[in-house]
């Protein structure tokens, strides 16, 4: 029997062979790439990926799709199946050492946010990332300051990669058919990152209670984390909106703070 896609793993299987080859193009995968695909639900994007390459670790939490998975493609290559929820993964544990993972997956919409910042918490093995997200999510990463959607995710992902949407992918390309639609994103780890953070902790704090209220002021929304002297000392107006700083100012901004804190 056909399996039949799970509203609750949130899966949507593509099946368009012109975005299929898309997506192939974009990759670039050859052999001696160490890629992993998060979700490979039957295999559209997996096929291709084994076969340009040879070897490749997949991670699906869903059981009854592994076996048929093994049964169809095991035989291109060195298919290595990981059954388990890919935000427990760790991908540290196959780039080893010294080596990066290339990271391909159409993420499920539900926890399409929780999974970018488990990868992005990882970026230190991370060579690239191929992500197929709801398009409203990558025009948010996307977004430059004083875009109206630029917020949280635009900083939290552009201070640790480069962004680039790719193109748009139409709800017909998959079964079921989503209501909204897609976007291949394209992430790329900065190194060395143009605007290091002293204390990562501190500096999400401050981005996710800036625009936590971003009709506020910098100086309204963020004063219990950031006084006038430190607004001051990074050359930061507590006037502006959240949405007017770009990633270097936010940085700079915890930056400060934090050796602020240190000092008392």
């Amino acid at each position: 029997m056909e399996h039949q896609p799970r509203k609750r793993f949130g899966q949507n299987f593509l099946h368009d062979p012109s975005v299929i080859q898309r997506i192939h193009t974009a990759i670039g995968a050859k052999p001696g790439d160490r890629l992993v695909e998060i979700g490979p639900g039957q295999g559209a994007i997996t096929q291709g990926l084994l076969t340009a390459t040879g070897a490749l670790d997949v991670v699906e939490l869903d059981r009854d799709l592994i076996e048929p998975l093994r049964a169809r493609l095991g035989p291109l290559g060195d298919l290595r199946i990981h059954n388990v929820d890919a935000l427990k993964f760790s991908l540290r544990d196959l780039a080893g050492e010294t080596g990066r993972v290339r990271v391909i997956g159409n993420l499920p919409y539900n926890i399409s946010t929780p999974l970018l910042f488990h990868f992005l918490d990882q970026s230190d093995c991370i060579l690239d990332l191929h992500l197929m997200l709801q398009k409203e999510v990558v025009d948010r990463i996307v977004a430059d300051p004083g875009d109206k959607i630029y917020g949280r995710l635009s900083v939290m992902v552009q201070t640790t990669c480069s962004a680039s949407s790719l193109f748009r992918i139409g709800p017909g390309a998959f079964t079921p058919a989503p209501k909204v639609d897609s976007a291949f994103l394209r992430l790329r780890p900065l190194r060395p990152r143009p605007h290091p953070i002293e204390d990562p902790a501190l500096h999400a704090r401050i981005v996710a209670a800036a625009f936590g209220q971003r009709r506020k002021t910098l100086r309204n929304s963020l004063s219990t984390l950031i006084d006038a002297a430190t607004f001051e000392a990074a050359d930061i107006d507590p006037t502006l909106r959240a949405e007017k700083l770009d990633v270097a100012s936010f940085a700079r901004l915890a930056n400060v703070a934090c050796n602020s804190l240190s000092k008392t």
